[in-house]
């Protein structure tokens, strides 16, 4: 669903009172002064501008004759208010970046209507984008295909913003967007926004689990995540399972790569893609109820103990194995952590959207 201008056509100009007059067309005749005259005046338009051609200034202000007639006068006057008429500026507008919204697990656009509201309320004319890819169960499949999917539908977006764009991206979807960050060579990311998003990953039992994996429990979930048939869900793409680090590090195929967790030929080029962001957005909170630990929202994790590491204690900041240290150093990582707001409701809270996302949406 995307916001777009259209081009006016020609139609009413505010000078004229008529339909714009292409070049070399003339305009309305003055015929309250030529009328009866064979070198009456015309007013000719040219684009926008306007243009006399005065065949015979004397004869039309009478001034042949013993006086100057009523019409000239008439005419004279007309002419001299629109030499005299002050040109009004066009009103300013701010020109907002355009937004592009990818959605999480078993979403839709629909889930985002508020926060649609919220940015054309603060940030009016802005071009907002919620890209209906992968919806439903759709977003069930492999996390690498839906990267190349999305990645096809934000590309000519970005093309035709030079200024550069903002991501909003929810749950499962800011591991989407992460992902294109960092596999794009030529992003012109300005504000990664990530919305309640397991950025190191989820270990935790949620009624999302339940239904997939009905008969498994977050212990031994590995044993189906880890396998080649797990990797074929979205959800086994970033299972991170602290009792079983080694599995976790040789079997994913999505998370471990993307943080730089294992060697893989792409790693160089793509931490440079990734640092390319103008910045990154990081909310989340303790009452979100899915994501586990809620801190992988901010990229912490638990340890083997199941004691949360805050970012600056994990292996992946330490190592600044994709950028993280380095966007951390520059400035360019905001924290936004909210309690009270659950994991459904982050893109429909208006106090949150006042506080942590309209302020990055330039």
């Amino acid at each position: 669903m995307a916001a777009s201008g259209a081009l006016r056509p020609l139609g009413v100009d505010p000078l004229w009172g008529a339909e714009e007059s292409r070049a070399g067309e003339t305009g309305p005749d003055c015929s309250f002064c030529s009328r009866g005259q064979e070198d009456s005046p015309l007013l000719c338009r040219q684009g926008h501008n306007t243009h006399f051609r005065i065949k015979s200034c004397d004869s039309m202000l009478g001034l042949r004759g013993p006086g100057l007639p009523a019409a000239g006068i008439l005419c004279l006057l007309s002419f001299l208010a629109l030499l005299l008429l002050p040109t009004v500026p066009a009103p300013h507008r701010a020109s907002y970046k355009p937004v592009i919204v990818v959605h999480g697990l078993f979403d839709s656009s629909y889930s985002f209507r508020h926060l649609l509201e919220y940015i054309n309320e603060t940030h009016p004319g802005t071009v907002v984008t919620v890209l209906d890819l992968f919806d439903g169960r759709e977003s069930l499949r492999p996390l690498w295909e839906q990267v190349q999917g999305f990645r096809e539908a934000v590309a000519p977006i970005m093309a035709k913003a030079p200024q550069g764009v903002h991501l909003i991206c929810y749950s499962q979807g800011g591991l989407v967007c992460r992902a294109l960050l960092s596999v794009m060579d030529e992003h012109n990311v300005d504000s990664f926004i990530s919305l309640s998003s397991p950025q190191m990953g989820q270990y935790g039992d949620t009624d999302y689990l339940k239904w997939l994996f009905p008969t498994s429990m977050r212990s031994n979930l590995y044993r189906i995540c880890y396998s080649p048939w797990g990797q074929e869900f979205s959800i086994c793409n970033y299972w991170h399972d602290p009792h079983h680090d080694d599995l976790y590090l040789n079997a994913s195929s999505f998370l471990a790569l993307i943080n730089g967790e294992r060697d893989h030929p792409n790693a160089t080029v793509w931490r440079k893609n990734f640092l390319r962001v103008g910045r990154m957005v990081l909310i989340g909170g303790p009452d979100d109820g899915v994501i586990t630990p809620w801190q992988s929202s901010f990229f912490g994790f638990y340890d083997e103990n199941e004691t949360v590491l805050e970012m600056e204690e994990q292996l992946v900041y330490l190592r600044d194995s994709f950028g993280l240290k380095t966007l951390l150093a520059r400035g360019a990582i905001v924290r936004c952590p909210m309690a009270g707001i659950a994991h459904t409701a982050w893109h429909s809270n208006h106090t949150l959207y006042e506080i942590c996302i309209e302020p990055w949406l330039s």
